[in-house]
């Protein structure tokens, strides 16, 4: 049974439609649905100096919090009413997601992914091919 879906999401399309089934599903089941986005431009990694200042480290949050609240009020407007969302940091999008899922007890990931060609994917890697190989729990990838 799935009582809290991890979504992750980035603004792109696929991101959306992963967002779209990840809410389909939390309302059929009754799940607890969580938007996730990743910011990888972690900000006790990089130098203060004249090229990071304080307004490039706090973009991708500003710009994580507000698809954050789109999503929010999509998963409202659609009848999920158990939902919240989270921006999390980490150099590696997927190990912030899968540390993120597993120590907070999510039993289901969805993830969109753009990558259909099986070669490309091998020769680049994915997101989502690195969480299907090592999530504790079922990923659901949606192109």
């Amino acid at each position: 049974m799935t009582n809290k879906i991890l979504c992750a999401v980035d603004g792109s399309v696929e991101a959306d439609h992963a967002a779209a089934c990840a809410t389909d599903l939390a309302k059929e089941t009754g799940a607890l649905l969580t938007f996730v986005n990743v910011n990888v431009m972690a900000r006790g990694r990089l130098a203060h100096d004249g090229f990071w200042d304080e307004m490039r480290l706090e973009a991708p949050d500003v710009q994580g919090h507000a698809l954050l609240g789109h999503l929010a009020d999509y998963a409202q407007s659609h009848g999920v009413d158990r939902f919240n969302s989270v921006v999390i940091s980490g150099d590696r999008v997927y190990a912030a997601l899968l540390s993120y899922a597993e120590s907070k007890g999510y039993d289901h990931i969805v993830v969109g992914s753009h990558i259909t060609n099986g070669l490309r994917r091998l020769i680049e890697g994915s997101t989502a091919s690195d969480l299907v190989m090592r999530a504790h729990c079922p990923v659901t990838v949606v192109h």
